[in-house]
């Protein structure tokens, strides 16, 4: 069953958890959709994880757009959501308004994402004026990693409660808060109707995301606190690709089963 934004506001006033993951293609997309997800955040995370980069700043709007069209295609039930990249709603509201609009149009996303709290409600006010729901995101917000100094914790609480309020009051429909201590999450939790999707900020908010190829064991190297590997795609990728190409060299592969005669 498809879910919606009465579905989601559902969950929270019963108590049940929102389980959402990213995802940049249409295979994982099919993946997640099939085993029940009920967020798929098409994240400019895909700087990071898919092209490489030391931060998500580079990634474009029509990188998004690819990214999300592919996304889309592969899911049946789950709600996908665009997320709007550095500049692509900054810089004033007619062109924050035309890029969430193309995540609608040309993608078939439900909803995009946008970073920042008070300073950004204005813009959230806008787009869902516009018949665009919006999920905001606090805290730590990756596309301001040069003015935070960094992958900082967030801990001024009392700006963390207003930026939420804030965001509610201009319209999104949820908010993620990122790298916020968990008894602060706990409090924004339960000073706000709409639903808290949390990445490394505690099991009190109303659902959780993690990016997907932390959460696969895709990706090498330093692990923020917040992530849990679930599985070992890159050592299971690893094993087989050598494998393969053992078998290749020793004239094993193909074999009479892989022939046509």
């Amino acid at each position: 069953m498809p879910i919606t934004i009465p579905k989601l506001f559902q969950m929270k006033k019963e108590g049940k958890k929102i389980a959402a993951l990213t995802a940049y293609d249409y295979p994982f997309a099919r993946i997640l959709d099939e085993n029940g997800v009920h967020i798929i955040l098409v994240g400019d995370s895909v700087g990071n994880v898919i092209q490489g980069n030391a931060n998500t700043l580079p990634v474009t709007m029509d990188e998004m757009i690819y990214h999300t069209k592919m996304v889309s295609r592969g899911v049946a039930n789950a709600m996908v959501i665009g997320d709007m990249p550095f500049m692509s709603y900054q810089t004033g509201i007619e062109t924050a308004i035309f890029n969430a609009g193309r995540f609608l149009k040309e993608t078939g996303a439900s909803a995009v994402k946008l970073e920042g709290g008070a300073a950004v409600s204005h813009v959230i006010k806008a787009i869902t004026r516009a018949s665009i729901p919006v999920q905001a995101h606090i805290g730590l917000t990756p596309q301001s990693i040069h003015q935070m100094g960094g992958h900082k914790v967030q801990r001024d609480e009392d700006r963390l409660l207003n930026d939420a309020k804030e965001v509610e009051e201009a319209g999104a429909f949820s908010v993620v808060l990122e790298g916020i201590p968990l008894d602060i999450a706990a409090k924004i939790t339960e000073a706000l109707s709409i639903p808290t999707i949390g990445i490394g900020a505690g099991p009190h908010c109303d659902g959780q995301i993690l990016v997907l190829h932390d959460m696969m064991g895709l990706n090498p190297g330093h692990k923020a606190r917040f992530v849990k590997a679930y599985a070992n795609l890159r050592e299971s990728a690893s094993i087989g690709i050598s494998d393969y190409i053992k078998e290749v060299e020793k004239g094993v592969f193909p074999g009479p089963e892989h022939c046509y005669s």
